[in-house]
This record gives structure tokens, sequence and C-alpha cells, in this order.
């Protein structure tokens, strides 16, 4: 045997020694429950200071990157004298769609970001482009009554050919003129409203829905697409019938699409299908569980169907929080935990849950550890530009797993940002207004 191979040995007789004289790791020598846990996520309540710090990077990096001017598409000059709108005028090009559904929601949580931080810079953020808009639309309208028939970039903003185009958007417009944020945002609140009360396409008992990808067709996204519109409206109007078809539609999608037994909804339903494929993707989900705390957020109290709305947010809930993974995030499908973890949904179940919570929905002690451990996983996804990582792309309804699952996510998924801005603003009055500590090595609420 080799000199080196000698000198190893006794080496690896000395560590043995050792090793066996040393006292043992067990829980008689050792306060086992003591032993610091490797979470993949922050673990506890968030600090205020630090919410705010997230929801300041994602604001920093919208400002930056979602101008509100107008350009000449060929030439890219700014246009400032807006009587020379023509065919030829585009939105100034950024990061984002200022007139989308997924910046309806942006401009929603950029208003509450302001009502909870107190900082006026996510209000201003909203007065400037929805000022912005309403003198580029008014612009193309006067250039439309010169006669031409080019369709210009702006086209379905002002004539919306679904709810896609209205609904999200109309519901922020309703909230800045109340908020007394934008000016001049009434004409296309009305003509939002009567696209949504009078021209979308609906089954005969009066349910929205569409003809794609098969004829009578329900989308369990179209709760949000059109009942956070309908319930603001009934409050900014005082007119009834929009809490009534809110209402009805909340409840009329519930019994066709809600599983009671998982306590979650079905993305489609199709009419005529003798089975409905039960795909619960955790986007839809998010948009049926956000509609309901809007709507029961300025429906009177003893208004009638009001009760059963609150019921069934309860249960969504439960089922929700059933099926929340350890790491804090929601699946892409969320009973099928082998498909991505994935960020806007997360976004919304903790705005969602924690605004359920702040209004005496459902129980803190049951549901506060949960949506701490949400927006951690959330605010993990908030890079240091303020993008939003891990957000799945736009998508249709599916009747196979693999439409789900392969799902692209993008960084330039606008469907991330306005859930972020609302879940941060949310956790922010949850945090304040609890009593909260880490016993027993767990994150507990107390009554205070």
């Amino acid at each position: 045997m080799k000199k080196s191979t000698l000198v190893m040995a006794g080496l690896l007789v000395t560590f043995s020694w050792s090793a066996s004289h040393a006292q043992k790791m067990n829980d008689v020598t050792t306060p086992l429950h003591l032993l610091q846990p490797d979470y993949p996520t922050p673990y506890g309540t968030p600090e205020v200071a630090d919410i705010e710090s997230t929801l300041t990077r994602v604001y920093d990096y919208l400002e930056a990157t979602t101008p509100a001017a107008l350009v000449d598409k060929d030439s890219g000059a700014e246009i400032t004298d807006y009587s020379k709108v023509n065919e030829n005028t585009i939105m100034k090009p950024g990061d984002f769609r200022l007139t989308s559904y997924e910046w309806g929601v942006t401009y929603a949580g950029m208003l509450l970001a302001a009502k909870e931080t107190g900082d006026s810079k996510y209000a201003d953020y909203v007065t400037t482009r929805l000022n912005f808009l309403a003198k580029a639309l008014n612009a193309f309208k006067e250039f439309e009554k010169k006669g031409s028939d080019t369709k210009f970039q702006l086209y379905h903003t002002l004539h919306p050919h679904a709810l896609d185009d209205c609904g999200a958007i109309c519901a922020a417009m309703i909230k800045a003129a109340q908020a007394g944020v934008a000016e001049k945002q009434d004409e296309m609140i009305g003509t939002y409203m009567d696209y949504i009360s009078n021209k979308e396409f609906r089954l005969e008992d009066g349910t929205l829905a569409r003809n794609r990808p098969q004829p009578n067709s329900i989308w369990l996204d179209d709760l949000f697409m059109s009942v956070p519109a309908l319930a603001q409206m009934g409050a900014y109007s005082g007119d009834n019938q929009y809490f009534d078809d809110a209402v009805k539609q909340v409840l009329q999608f519930g019994e066709r699409m809600f599983n009671y037994d998982k306590g979650l909804f079905m993305h489609g339903w199709i009419q005529g299908m003798d089975e409905h494929p039960q795909f619960h993707w955790g986007r839809a989900n998010g948009w049926a569980v956000m509609t309901m705390v809007e709507l029961l957020e300025v429906l009177p109290e003893d208004y009638a169907g009001r009760a059963e709305v609150l019921d069934l947010l309860r249960k969504h809930i439960r089922g929700l929080a059933n099926y929340q993974d350890g790491t804090g995030f929601w699946h892409q499908l969320l009973d099928r935990n082998d498909t991505y973890l994935e960020t806007s949904a997360t976004a919304i179940y903790a705005y969602s849950i924690a605004r359920a919570i702040n209004r005496g929905y459902v129980d803190a002690k049951v549901y506060g550890p949960m949506v701490c451990l949400a927006w951690n996983a959330v605010a993990s996804k908030v890079n240091e530009k303020g993008e939003v990582e891990g957000t799945c792309v736009g998508t249709g309804m599916g009747f196979d797993p693999a439409f789900y699952y392969y799902r692209p996510v993008n960084v330039y998924a606008a469907h991330g940002y306005g859930p972020v801005l609302l879940a941060g603003a949310e956790m922010i009055e949850l945090v304040k207004n609890s009593k909260t500590s880490v016993n027993d090595s767990s994150v507990q609420f107390y009554d205070k």
C-alpha cells in the first residue's frame, strides 16, 4: 500500500472515532422544534415597508414603459395637435396597451395602491392615462365624422365588439370618476355599459356568452369582463337594474360551472354538451373570486341575492385554500400539481382573500396565514426592474390538458401587473389592521 493510502486510511480511522464519540443530535440533546425550515418562499407576516417597496418597483417600471401619447406610425413623430389625428395615428408604443382589459385591472390596482399607501403617484398614473384616452378617443371620433371608413387603432375602444373591450376598463373608469381623478369619462362609460347590457350575446336565460370556440359558450372569464362594471354602474347611477344583472350573472354562472365537491369553477361550459370537461384553470378562477368581492363591495347589505353570492364566495375561497401549494403559489390547473406555479392567479387570490378577510366575509385566523404566504410568493416574482415574472399569457378555452399545461409564461403578459398592485395594496390594509405573531414557529392571526 502506498504511503498516501496509509495516511488516508489513518485519517478515516480518526474521523470515524471522532464521529462516533461526538454528541448525537436528537430530541434529547437538541430542541429540534427550533431548527429553521428550508422554506422556498419567505415565511411570515410581510412588513408594510416591504410591500410598499414591491409596489414602487412595479409602478416605476410601468410609469417608464406605458407612455400616454399619440404618434404618426410612419415617422414616429408625436402628435400634439389632436385635430390632425388620422388613420396613421397610433398610440406611442410601450410595453403594454393602455386600453386593454388587463389595463383596466391595472388602473384599479393603482387607485387602490394610492388609497392604501397615501402616495398620490399611483392616482396620478391613472389620471394621466385616462384623461389622455378621453382626449384621444374624442379626436378619433371627430376624425371618423369626416367620413373615412378606414379602421384606426382605437376603433374597438370606441366601438366595442366583445366584453374584453369594455368591462374591466369601464369598471376602472367608474372608480376613477368616483375618486375624482379622471375627467370626461361618462360618454365612454355609457358606451361600454350599453354594450354589456344590450349588445353582448346571451343565452335565453340572459347569461352572458360567446359563440367561440363553440356555439353558446360560457367563459368563466366573462364574469369579470362584465359584473364589476355592472356593479360599479349600479352604485354610480343608482339604477338597480345593473345590480340585478350582476347578481343574476354570478348565480347563473355558478349554477352551471361551480364544482361543489372541489370548491372550484370549471373554465368553460358549452350549451348542448352532455358532459362538460372540467379544467379548473387558475386565472379564470381568479376572475371569478375577484368578481364576487368586487360585487359585494358595492351591493347593498339587504339586496336580493347578496346572501347567495356571499355563500358562493366562501365556498370558493375554501376550495382555493385546499389547493394552495406549499410555496404559496397556486398551479396553472388548480387540481393538477404537476402543472406549473402561476403568478397572476396567485396575486388575484391574495387580493381577493385579503379583501374578504378585511371585509369580515371570512375568518382571519383561518385564511390570514395562507394569504400572507401567497403575497410573499407573489412578491418573490417581482424582479428588480419591476417586471412580474411567471404569468401565463392570454388563454382561450380548451378541452384537453396539454392546452393548459404548456401555455407560455412571459413578463409581458399584462395580466400580472394589476393583480400584483391590488394584492399589495389590500395586504397593507390587512397587515395594518391585524394582530399577528409567530407562535410555535407558525404564523397566527389573533383577535385584537
